[in-house]
C-alpha cells in the first residue's frame, strides 16, 4: 500500500494512487495547467490535480508521491541522483523509473545514458519533446537505428529556424548528419541555408567531407594524377582538394573560417581541418615523392592545415569570453593564414 501524502487533496491522492497502481512508463507535469500526464500500454492517461495553498510545494509533494513510488526515495529527486544521471551514469534497471518522477531534469539523463534503448527513447520523447533531447538521443545507435532516429531527425530539421542559439543549431545538424539520417532533398535545402549561416556547414564538414554538393573541380596535371594513382599521399590528398567534392569543402571550411559564431564552432572546425588534411603529413622530408612540380604552393598550404587542431586557438580564446564579431577580431592573426591556404587550393590568389 502506498504511503499516503497528507497535503494532497483527497481526490488527488485517489487518482494517483490508483494510477500507479497500474503500469506507468512515464509521467509529465503541467504546472500551467495543473495537471498530470501518464504514459500507459493503452495510451496517454490525464489527471487534473487541484493544488491548494501554494502550487509550488503542492507539486513538490506531488513529485515526492512519484518519487517514493517509482525509486522508493519518499524525497522526490534528489540533487546527488540529478548530478550523477546527468553524467549518464544511471544504471540500466533505473532508466525507466527515472521517467516516472514528472522531471524533466530525469528525463534529460535518460537521454544521455549509454544504455538507452529504442523503447526507452520512445517514452522519454513522449515525456520531453525538446531539441536537446533529439539531439542527445541521436547519439545512440540502437535510436538511430531503431523507429525513433527518423522522427528525432525529422523533428530537428523542421525546428531548427528556431533555434536562435547558433551552436546549438550547429549541434542539431551535426546530430542528424552524423547519424546518418539526413535525406537528399534535406541536405540540398540545408547546405543552401548554409551560405547565410555558415555555421551549417560545419556539419558537413565533419561528417560527410567527400560527399558534398557537387562544384566545379580543378583540373589536376596529369604527372600529379599519375602520383596519386600510385599511392602518393599528397598527391592524393591534392586530387581530392581539386575533385567536385573537395572544391565545395574548402568553399564551406573559407565560409565557416570567415564567420564562426563562438567557441565551440572554432574548436571543432580546426580539428576537422586538420583531420581532413592529414595525409599531408605522411611524406617524410628528403622523401623523392614530396616535391609536387609546379604545385608547391599548394603543397605547403595542404601541410600548415594539416597541422591544425584546436589547441591552436586555445592561446587566444582562453583569454576571452568574447563572441561573435569581437571573437573574430581577436583570431585574425590565426585566420587569415589559413584563409589564405584555403584560397590557394581553391585557385583564388
Amino acid at each position: 500500500m502506498f504511503r499516503l501524502v497528507t497535503e494532497l487533496t483527497p481526490e488527488d491522492a485517489l487518482r494517483l494512487h490508483v494510477l500507479l497502481a497500474g503500469e506507468v512508463q512515464a509521467v509529465r507535469i503541467d504546472e500551467g495547467a495543473q495537471s498530470l500526464h501518464a504514459l500507459t500500454p493503452r495510451g496517454e492517461v490525464k489527471i487534473s490535480l487541484h493544488p491548494r495553498g501554494r502550487a509550488d510545494r503542492y507539486f513538490m509533494r506531488v513529485r515526492e508521491l512519484l518519487g517514493g513510488h517509482a525509486l522508493g526515495l519518499p524525497g522526490g529527486y534528489p540533487v546527488h541522483l540529478r548530478r550523477w544521471t546527468r553524467m549518464g551514469q544511471s544504471s540500466p534497471k533505473n532508466l525507466e523509473a527515472l521517467l516516472k518522477l514528472g522531471e524533466p531534469e530525469a528525463v534529460a539523463a535518460v537521454s544521455l545514458a549509454p544504455t538507452l534503448s529504442d523503447e526507452l527513447a520512445r517514452r522519454a520523447w513522449w515525456a520531453l519533446p525538446t531539441m536537446e533531447v533529439a539531439r542527445h538521443m541521436l547519439g545512440h545507435a540502437a535510436v538511430r537505428q531503431g523507429s525513433m532516429g527518423r522522427q528525432l531527425a525529422d523533428f530537428l530539421i523542421e525546428h531548427l529556424p528556431f533555434e536562435e542559439n547558433p551552436i546549438l543549431a550547429m549541434n542539431s545538424i551535426r546530430a542528424v548528419i552524423g547519424a546518418g539520417l539526413l535525406d537528399a532533398a534535406a541536405g540540398e535545402q540545408l547546405w543552401i541555408k548554409a551560405r547565410r549561416r555558415p555555421h551549417y556547414f560545419i556539419g558537413f564538414l565533419e561528417h560527410c567531407p567527400d560527399a558534398l554538393p557537387a562544384a566545379e573541380p580543378r583540373s589536376l596535371p596529369p604527372s600529379v594524377a599519375a602520383l596519386a594513382a600510385a599511392g602518393d599521399p599528397r598527391a592524393r590528398q591534392l586530387a581530392r582538394c581539386y575533385s567536385s567534392s573537395g572544391q565545395n569543402f574548402l568553399y564551406a571550411a573559407e565560409m565557416a573560417l570567415e564567420k564562426p559564431p563562438a567557441h565551440e564552432a572554432v574548436y571543432l572546425l580546426l580539428d576537422i581541418l586538420g583531420q581532413y588534411f592529414a595525409a599531408a603529413q605522411e611524406v617524410k622530408p628528403g622523401d623523392d615523392r614530396e616535391s609536387i612540380a609546379g604545385l608547391e604552393s599548394e603543397v605547403a598550404a595542404m601541410t600548415a592545415l594539416s597541422h591544425l587542431s584546436n589547441a591552436d586557438a586555445a592561446p587566444i580564446l582562453t583569454k576571452t569570453t568574447a563572441v561573435g564579431p569581437l571573437m573574430r577580431r581577436h583570431l585574425e592573426p590565426l585566420f587569415e593564414p589559413l584563409l589564405r591556404h584555403v584560397r590557394i587550393l581553391r585557385g583564388i590568389r
